[in-house]
């Protein structure tokens, strides 16, 4: 059963009986105790949540501490697969999308977030070395929100990022 589905039932359970445990929502969903402790953490963070989908570690972790000390929650996936599969678990509210990525690359990701139904309304912005102005409209054609070519001034990001929950939010 995945997060989905998961997540539903938990919060019924809790506000049918506010006073329940963890085990007994365990209990009643036939479900792992560490899993529903794991899941209800994850219900009660209520910062933004950013999913960062590059397979460049050293970047990829330096773009993670610099917007969690901007006090978003970020969570990270190092290939277009995982990607796909973190936005459709975690929901996030904004995602940085790498384009260049061995195995599916971010316009295939994109492309394919935006056909899918439970993850059409994120925002994307690409994030990417590819600068060509061809790349760019392809990257908004297919549904980015922004395109932010590498390297970028993190300042100018942060507002990017700033800028397209605000319209999300509206």
């Amino acid at each position: 059963m995945d997060a989905e589905n998961i997540d539903p039932r938990i919060l019924a359970l809790m506000e049918k009986n506010p006073e329940i445990t963890t085990a007994e929502i365990a209990s009643s969903l036939a479900l792992d105790e560490v899993l529903i402790r794991q899941r209800i953490e994850v219900l009660a963070d209520t910062r933004e949540k950013l999913l960062i989908v590059d397979e460049e570690i050293d970047a990829l972790t330096a773009l993670k501490v610099a917007l969690e000390a901007e006090g978003y929650n970020v969570i990270v996936a190092l290939d277009g697969f995982e990607g796909i599969e973190k936005a459709r678990t975690e929901n996030p509210d904004i995602i940085l999308l790498d384009i260049m990525m061995p195995g599916m690359d971010g316009f295939e990701v994109c492309k394919r977030l935006k056909s899918d139904p439970s993850s059409e309304h994120i925002p994307v912005i690409m994030l990417t070395a590819k600068g060509e102005t061809a790349d760019k409209v392809e990257g908004l054609e297919l549904g980015a929100d922004d395109y932010v070519t590498k390297p970028f001034n993190l300042k100018e990001l942060k507002a990017r990022i700033k800028t397209v929950l605000r319209r999300r939010n509206f």
